[in-house]
Order: structure tokens, then sequence, then C-alpha cells
């Protein structure tokens, strides 16, 4: 297997922690006792507390210090030292925020859970996250239901819930209760240079007729059409064919696989999907591909030798430094496939991640969650998003405000999409035979002959089989 960089690493935790609508997380007990320790819903010790009001409104002591530990990686630290605790101190001056950061938030936080000693707010983020399902069936994370009941900390008139995305409370919502708050919002979908389009005329595509069209004018000109790294960067690519399986057949039919109802792999929509992208790799991928790293293409594609590439919107921020002047990252949706698709051309998967959450077993769980209130205010989101290029689940926060040019095109590819945005699939994170096993498939199917029928018929297998093993704890979405 190929060495993974921890940015990787903390890519694929992203796309796991964007959780589905409605979800009830039960893991299984073997699961719980070896990633978390006893708890219960009662706290532990005294626990800072004041008296709501009108500029109180979660009720906080306001000379009650709060600890908050953030994770040290993709998105830095800077919003957390340099925005969210100013904020917080200016409104609560007698409150002291102390401040750490790591890179292994299980190693330096499970064992304080687990001793009824935890920070009061905590960013569960990076290669050694924890899992949060467990936690939460642990009784040691907050429930966050007065946090979103709250009024917003700087748009008048709203609630918390009010200011929030499509989706956000519910993405953090376990047994009918919200207990994190899933923060960094991610677009999915074709990136490309927008300058090396205009440079040659290009229109991006909204049909797949038009796509493989233009895919041909780019071959033409010497350029791959469209790539992506076989070696650690399948799931890209995987998560393309389903969202246009989404796209023609509805969130239903990605509903389905999660649920690993009989047939869903096999389903029209799968199949068309699998089909026209078998295509594309049997067409216009450069099969030399299979062997590289996610970096190495997406390098070729700062070079403009690659001109579309499937990813998500931290792509910008990651090739920073690789990026030449000139060079303008763009997202759109990804065409099309069929003249009756469910949903239409313009219709975007995003979703939110990066979870942050209040201990109840803090020493001020109410602060913890006031800071929440603070990083879900406008002024802190655009901020974080000026200084991270990740959008956040605060609507609007970054409406007219030219941050970057690949953030921008997010931004404008979401208010595009307007309702007709989904959240994706969850199979990955629930099955990992499952996800494992989805690797090699799409792999064979981009690079390897474009066989449709012979991914949907090994991906219906393997999901089948594990539907049939009773060591497997099953999870449901609807």
């Amino acid at each position: 297997m190929s060495a993974i960089s921890n940015s990787e690493l903390d890519r694929r935790s992203l796309l796991r922690r964007a959780a589905a609508v409605g979800l009830a997380a039960t893991p299984a007990v073997g699961m719980l006792s070896a990633c978390v320790g006893g708890g219960s819903e009662e706290t532990t010790g005294d626990q800072a507390t004041g008296t709501k009001s009108a500029d109180n409104p979660l009720g906080i002591d306001p000379k009650a210090p709060v600890e908050i530990v953030i994770f040290d990686g993709g998105l830095g630290t800077k919003y957390a030292t340099d925005v969210d605790t100013p904020i917080y101190t200016k409104k609560w001056p007698e409150s002291k925020v102390n401040y750490s950061a790591t890179q292994e938030i299980g190693t330096v936080i499970q064992p304080r859970l687990n001793a009824g000693d935890a920070p009061d707010m905590i960013n569960n983020s990076g290669a050694k996250m924890m899992d949060f399902g467990a936690i939460v069936a642990a009784g040691q994370a907050q429930d966050l239901t007065d946090l979103f009941a709250a009024p917003s900390f700087d748009i008048p008139g709203k609630t918390v819930a009010e200011t929030l995305v499509p989706g956000a409370i519910e993405q953090g919502t376990y047994s009918g209760k919200p207990y994190a708050v899933n923060y960094a919002y991610t677009v999915f979908g074709l990136w490309y240079n927008k300058a090396l389009f205009e440079k040659n005329s290009w229109t991006v595509p909204t049909t797949w007729a038009e796509f493989t069209a233009l895919c041909d004018q780019i071959k033409a000109k010497g350029i791959v059409p469209f790539g992506y790294a076989g070696a650690n960067a399948g799931y890209y690519m995987v998560r393309a064919l389903l969202t246009s399986a989404g796209k023609i057949g509805g969130e239903q039919a990605l509903k389905d696989i999660d649920n690993l109802k009989p047939g869903a792999w096999t389903a029209p929509a799968v199949l068309e999907a699998a089909k026209a992208w078998g295509e594309i790799g049997n067409k216009y991928l450069d099969k030399s591909f299979l062997g590289l790293k996610h970096t190495e293409v997406q390098l070729r594609q700062n070079q403009d030798k690659v001109a579309f590439y499937p990813c998500g919107s931290w792509l910008e921020n990651e090739q920073a430094k690789d990026t030449p002047p000139g060079f303008q990252y763009a997202v759109a949706a990804y065409p099309s496939v069929t003249a009756s698709d469910a949903l239409p051309a313009t219709a975007l998967n995003a979703a939110a991640g990066e979870i942050y959450f209040a201990s109840s077993k803090g020493k001020n769980p109410r602060g913890g969650m006031e800071y929440l209130r603070v990083m879900l205010s406008k002024e802190a989101a655009l901020e974080f998003t000026k200084l991270t290029k990740s959008l956040t689940v605060v609507a609007g926060a970054a409406d007219g405000v030219e941050i970057s040019p690949g953030l921008t095109s997010a931004n404008d590819a979401i208010n595009k999409a307007g309702k007709d945005v989904f959240m994706g699939y969850l199979f990955d994170t629930w099955y990992k035979k499952l996800h494992d096993e989805s690797l090699s498939a799409i792999n064979e199917l981009m690079f390897k002959g474009g066989d449709a029928q012979k991914f949907a018929d090994r991906m219906e297998a393997a999901a089948q089989a594990i539907a049939k093993d009773s060591s497997v704890q099953k999870q449901t979405r609807s």
C-alpha cells in the first residue's frame, strides 16, 4: 500500500465525518468498550453555570474559564487564536480561554474524557480522531439543543439554527438529539483552471454530450481531459460516480446503497452512471495515473496537463504552494448523464464535516457551548473562510466577498444549486469492507476496461455479503 500523507488522512476523515441526515448512531458494544471508557448522563463534580438573560442566553458563568482544544491540521489554528477567542473574550472579558492544540486528539483527549476531566470544547479531527458515536453513547458529549435555540451571536432576529445551511444540525444529530457542530462545508465536483478554459474559449459542460465533446477538444490540445490518482484517491472517483447516480435516480438511490437494499448497486441509476464514467476512463483518462498519488495528479493539473479533476473544496488550499500565478481554481457540478435525470444539472453534492463539540463532563460545558455560538457567528465564519479557504455551515457568511477563486466558485455553485444540494452516502463510513471493495472496483472500471455491469455486480455481491453477515452491525438512514 502506498504511503498516505497526513493531509490525505485528514481528507478521508472529513468524508467520513459527513454524517447522515437523521442518523441514529448506535455503535456496537464492543466498539464502545474499546474506544470509550465508562460514562453516564450524570455530570461529574461542580460545573460552572450562570443566570440566563437576553445577553446571556446560554446561562454561562461570565467569570468561569473555558478550556478548548483544537486539532492542529490542515485548517491550522489561527481561526481559534486570532478570531474566535478574541471575539469570546471581548464578550466575556472576565472569562479566561485556556487554549491548546494537538495533532493527536484521541491520544490527548480520550484519557481525559474517561477520567471525567475533559476540556469544555473539543475539535475532534485528524488521523487519531475519536469515535464520536461512541462518545455520544457514553454520555460524554453535551446536548446542544439550547445552543441551536439560542439567539445568533451577531445576526439579529435569528436563532443559531436559523443561520445555518439546511441539514447542518441533523448531520450532528444522534438518536434525535444534536451533539456536534459539523463546521466546515465541503463542495464536491469537477475542478478546473478557469484561466485555461477562458484562454481556449471552453464552456463548462452541463450535459454528458457536452462533457464528452469538450473532452475531445481538450484531448486534441494534448491535455489529459480528466484524471484522478488510483494509488490513494479512488474514493474521489467513487464519489463522482455515485454523485452522478444520485442525480440520475435521486438521493434515494444512495440511501438504498447505504441501507444495503438488494439490487441497489445494480439499479438503473448506478448502471447508467458506471457506464458513462467507464467510457470517460476508456477514452480520456491517462492509464498511468493508476499508480500515482493524489498530489502527483493535482500537480499535473496545476501545470495544465490535466483539465478536470474530481475533488472537494479543500483542493485549492492543499495545492496553494504549487499553484502558479494566474491559475484560477473553479468547480462545476457534475454534468447531467441523461435527459431525464431526477435532479437538475446544477444539483451539487456538498456536506458538512470537521466535528466540534462541548463535553458534558467538562468544568464549563455552558462556556463550551458559548464558544461554539461564537464560532457560528457571521463574523467568525467569514474570518474562518478567509484563513482556511473553507466554507462553513453559516449560510451566506461568504456571500459577496471575494475570498479566492476556488472558494468563490464553490460558493456560487451552492447558490446555483439552491434546494438541490444533497449529502451523498455513508456506506464507506459504516462498512469498511464495502469501502475497500469500492476503491478496487472503481479503479478496475476506470483504468481496466470500463465494464459497468461488472462493476455493479461486484459491488452488489460485496454489499449483500455484508448484509448477510450477522457479525456486522447494520446502520440505516431514511
